[in-house]
């Protein structure tokens, strides 16, 4: 028998990858192990301050605790509404608001980077209010459209209107010079160049936009659902943290995070679906 012959198998042959491991990675990216890490200690300390009483129970109840209101708020209820009854009552404002914001920002932002005229006429309407604060603007709304949900949609429409306004029209106005010349050169006419330049190329940037707006939406949500309401997320914090009920101040917080980013992300799958050569 020759030493090849009686050489082992695995000798010879060629080193196979280590499948499980490229799966492993495959799976769990370092970003998306990063980001695991990072909640995962956030809640560690969470949970150490809440046991060892570094912090007030009071002012920080132990996540057991929080999620107790969870169940509770669920179940039976906070001041008489359950707690997707608050969720939609606070996701039917959000979106009015901000949907009217998307209808009326984006094309008045691409006419406005698009038509200096236009941008002169809307440009100080829009610079004027835009540092305004919510809550001066509010006591204003009420004024004019009472204390129902019109002025609470009126109030989330102008916190999302600027951000959407001005990244369109930057969006607009930065379209290279060079593709527009190249499509009129080909005969393209106004509605070709909107369709197929213009729109492509603005997408991005106005996504951007609906991603930084849906933030300022959420951002006014509270103060937006003060007065004179009966339900609602930011009217269930407000009114929880009158009594210093932390559990539920802290749970309402956690369901207004998880839904804004549950929106983000259908922006974001639109973003991909509108514009796949960005992510290739």
């Amino acid at each position: 028998m020759s030493a090849v012959e009686t050489a082992p198998e695995h000798a010879s042959s060629p080193v196979r990858p280590r499948l499980l491991p490229a799966r492993l990675r495959a799976a769990l990216p370092r970003t998306r192990l990063l980001t695991a890490l990072t909640a995962a200690t956030l809640f560690a300390l969470w949970w150490l301050a809440a046991h060892y009483a570094w912090v007030n129970p009071l002012f920080l109840p132990s996540p057991r605790t929080v999620w107790d209101a969870f169940v509770r708020t669920a179940t039976v209820g906070y001041q008489g509404s359950l707690l997707h009854e608050h969720l939609i009552a606070s996701l039917y404002r959000v979106l009015a608001g901000y949907s009217l914001a998307c209808l009326v920002g984006i094309p008045l932002g691409i006419v406005m980077g698009l038509s200096r005229d236009v941008k002169a006429v809307f440009d100080p309407v829009i610079e004027f209010y835009r540092p305004l604060p919510p809550l001066a603007l509010y006591t204003l709304i009420v004024m004019w459209l009472g204390i129902g949900d019109a002025s609470k949609i009126a109030i989330l429409f102008l916190a999302a209107l600027p951000p959407l306004t001005i990244s369109s029209m930057q969006a607009a106005a930065s379209v290279d010079p060079r593709y527009v010349k190249a499509a009129k050169s080909l005969g393209a006419n106004s509605r070709q160049l909107f369709r197929h330049v213009f729109l492509p190329a603005c997408l991005p940037g106005i996504c951007t936009g609906m991603r930084i707006s849906l933030g300022f939406t959420y951002t006014v949500l509270v103060a937006a659902e003060i007065v004179a309401a009966t339900a609602g997320l930011g009217w269930m914090i407000w009114d929880a943290s009158k009594f210093l009920l932390g559990d539920i101040v802290i749970m309402g917080l956690f369901v207004l995070a998880f839904t804004g980013m549950a929106l983000d992300f259908l922006i974001r799958l639109t973003e991909r679906a509108l514009t796949p050569w960005r992510f290739r």
